[in-house]
């Protein structure tokens, strides 16, 4: 904070006020909530929760704004780093993709960005805690069931659900009140993180349309194709196009800087929602794709059949799960548990082949890499059994077959 904005800070609580956490966006919703929580006698403190989509110019005007609608405190609480080590990190293990699609970008960080708001309200001592969610979507489930677990008893106020606010009454009350930003309407709206950003609205609210142009914040810049190469160390990325990199979020987001140069990573997304209806969205997501199926390409080489196959199982889950606010289910450690275990020998270069829109997949070099094996070579030659070997195992690996058709020959296909 600047000495400037300590200045600013002026506004004196109301003797023996109460204390409530605004989990503040800088958005309309949760901007209308300081300003009318202040007015009605609270003592508000406005907490900004950076899971990796704010700049540091949008969290400095997030911050004046703050005490501008009169808080008396204002806070960035940064948790990108405790995201990846406690969620992101499985995701990528997992190979976690909603739907086979979708690589649940800022629905995920919710659940963090929640977290660290009740972690500040039991520091502070709130009484409350607010925030911006209307009624019809997931982050209202996300937050709450966050915070009536980890700070029971807490008082949850969502003025813009609780009151079915429009924009248009929010934004009037903000003027009449001397504070003016632009809460223009705009055509779609998006969420930012480091997993990638999510685009609502404009020609998703019809189905036979997709997203033009337009529409996404990153665009082509580079058209010559170029490798990625992407180096993990028991499932975590270690370089970029080897460069080394210890701090793993960096290492995202040079990911992202590469990839979203190609524009990759683009896509909608149709799901269950957690309150049962249908949703659309858009995103743009390249790093997160790009180390997911560089990851994929590295494990099918180093994992054997089962591991690949009851990792997918327990993934799934674990994806369904973060995105269903189940993120405090004591079922989840086990299950990065065993995510961490099936990692101990993903080592290793994936090799991706980057072009507009689009990459394909190359190859890898791995010390682990189980194809080189000098039991035989896949369709050349044999060396680990001989060809009766080859000709009993079929035999008998066709017996429950031949016992079931020798009885039903009729049911033959």
């Amino acid at each position: 904070m600047t000495k400037n904005h300590q200045v600013a800070a002026a506004p004196h609580p109301k003797e023996g006020a109460d204390k409530v956490v605004v989990a503040y966006s800088g958005g309309l919703d949760t901007s209308y909530t300081v300003m009318k929580l202040k007015e009605e006698g609270w003592e508000v403190y406005a907490a900004c929760a950076n899971t990796g989509g704010f700049s540091a110019e949008q969290l400095k005007v997030n911050e004046e704004n703050a005490y501008k609608l009169g808080a008396v405190k204002y806070v960035t609480l940064d948790v990108t780093r405790e995201y990846y080590e406690k969620s992101l990190k499985y995701m990528i293990f997992g190979n976690v993709m909603r739907n086979n699609c979708y690589p649940i970008s800022v629905s995920s960080e919710r659940i963090f960005q929640a977290i660290a708001i009740a972690r500040y309200a039991k520091e502070i001592g709130a009484e409350a805690i607010a925030h911006g969610s209307t009624g019809a979507g997931n982050d209202q489930i996300r937050f709450d069931m966050t915070f009536l677990v980890m700070v029971p008893g807490v008082k949850i106020i969502t003025l813009t659900r609780d009151h079915a606010l429009s924009r248009q009454e929010e934004t009037d009350y903000l003027n009449a009140h001397g504070f003016y930003a632009d809460f223009t309407k705009l055509k779609y709206s998006y969420n930012v993180g480091i997993w990638g950003t999510s685009i609502c609205g404009g020609e998703l609210l019809d189905p036979t349309q997709g997203l033009p142009e337009e529409a996404y914040l990153k665009h082509l810049t580079r058209e010559e194709p170029t490798d990625l190469r992407i180096t993990f160390e028991k499932g975590e990325i270690v370089a970029v196009n080897d460069e080394p990199f210890t701090d793993k979020v960096k290492a995202i987001q040079r990911i992202e800087e590469i990839g979203s140069a190609y524009a990759i990573g683009r896509d909608c997304n149709v799901g269950d929602t957690i309150i049962g209806i249908k949703g659309r969205v858009g995103f743009e997501a390249a790093a997160p794709k790009l180390i997911i199926e560089a990851h994929r390409l590295l494990e099918k080489s180093t994992l054997s059949k089962w591991q690949q196959y009851w990792k997918d199982q327990v993934a799934n889950w674990y994806g369904m799960f973060l995105h269903e606010s189940q993120y405090m289910e004591p079922v989840m450690p086990d299950i990065e548990a065993m995510l961490t275990s099936s990692q101990r020998h993903v080592n290793g270069t994936a090799i991706l082949r980057l072009y507009p829109y689009g990459f394909q997949t190359v190859g890898i070099d791995s010390p682990d890499d189980l194809t080189r094996s000098k039991l035989g070579e896949y369709g050349e030659m044999q060396h680990g059994w001989t060809t009766d070997d080859a000709k009993g195992f079929i035999k008998v690996s066709s017996t429950p077959l031949r016992m079931f058709y020798g009885m039903h020959p009729d049911e033959q296909r």
